[in-house]
């Protein structure tokens, strides 16, 4: 347990960011779920229309350090992929 009071303070903050974290996470696991899934549906436009939605999720939690820069381009790779694959 925390006893100086930055400790106390620093505890709080710590909470708030991650819970803002998990929330963005959760998000933009959502929007990959939502592009893989028009992917393999065969929906060209959705996919193409949800693809820059992606990219901005996926570089702003790498910009909020939530993500790494690799992992973030990495995981932009494979969306592009992904679309790029549908016939």
């Amino acid at each position: 347990m925390a006893h100086t009071k930055s400790a106390k303070k620093r505890l709080i903050t710590d909470e708030k960011r991650r819970i803002l974290n998990r929330t963005k996470m959760s998000q933009l696991r959502s929007y990959l779920k939502k592009l893989k899934l028009a992917a393999e549906a065969g929906k060209k436009e959705e996919a193409a229309a949800l693809l820059p939605v992606v990219f901005a999720k996926i570089d702003k939690a790498a910009k909020a350090n939530i993500i790494h820069a690799n992992t973030a381009a990495r995981r932009k790779s494979l969306a592009a992929r992904m679309v790029n694959r549908i016939s």
